[in-house]
């Protein structure tokens, strides 16, 4: 798919690696709806973007909320006619052991709320299925086809501290492999990414330089990764008119 012209939906937008993708797919002529919780960046993310020259539209919304995901993919149909690329790229972290145990008593003195869990699983699970089968609604009714891309992680795999988000990107690359064999008749396809440390403002300005130091130590290329990386990954998805049920990984050689 030639992404000039195409319409392409992106959650969690307005920031971070959600607005690196968008960036990068307006230099390639794409015209972009931005959905995301938080109106005040996201206003200046579409300021941003119309200031070069990009049709762009912002979509304020909870994508665990029925309603709003439905209102962010019409509203992609609603004002520009298709939809085509869909990237559901929101996500939010509540890192935490399962169990703490005091080393002295051996006794567990506090444990993963179900508050952290749920959290977790309402955007990043289940805001992705609401906005995915949305997005697969209108693809599919508009009759053109399109690209769904879930954002997974390299902590699919699971890791130390992060049962419930390993646990959501796990769901993700399965619910990206099942809704390629569901939607090729549409001629809608469906892949995953999968990140690993990428260097958003977040991580590289909030980071304490110790813990990055020890992170960029189990990274073989012994860097971040850079969001326009990530970006440039999606642009080849959707120009890949074979690329379809499988999560592609980008991490610097990393393993979790």
């Amino acid at each position: 798919m030639d992404i000039k012209d195409k319409v392409v939906v992106i959650t969690g937008g307005a920031q971070g690696i959600g607005f690196s993708i968008a960036e990068h797919f307006a230099s390639l002529g794409a015209k972009l709806v931005l959905g995301d919780i938080k109106q005040d960046v996201l206003d200046e993310a579409v300021a941003k973007l119309k200031a070069g020259g990009t049709e762009a539209t912002g979509v304020q919304c909870n994508v665990s909320d029925e309603a709003d995901a439905e209102r962010l993919m019409r509203s992609a149909v609603d004002q520009y006619g298709r939809l085509d690329v869909a990237v559901l790229n929101a996500g939010v972290l509540r890192d935490g052991l399962l169990l703490k145990v005091d080393k002295e008593t051996k006794k567990v003195v506090r444990k993963m709320s179900l508050e952290q869990w749920q959290l977790v699983i309402d955007v990043n699970l289940t805001g992705v299925f609401l906005t995915g089968r949305e997005a697969a609604a209108q693809m599919v009714s508009c009759g053109n086809g399109g690209v769904l891309i879930l954002m997974s992680s390299i902590a699919a795999a699971g890791n130390f501290g992060q049962t419930n988000y390993a646990a959501t990107k796990a769901g993700v690359r399965a619910m990206a492999t099942t809704w390629s064999r569901e939607l090729a008749r549409y001629g809608v396809r469906a892949m995953s990414v999968a990140p690993g440390f990428i260097g958003t403002p977040m991580v590289k300005h909030d980071m304490k330089q110790d813990a990055l130091d020890r992170l960029l130590k189990m990274v073989p290329l012994a860097r971040l990764g850079e969001p326009s990386e990530v970006a440039q990954m999606c642009q080849f998805i959707v120009e890949n008119d074979f690329a379809t049920g499988e999560c592609w990984t980008i991490n610097g050689g990393m393993r979790l």
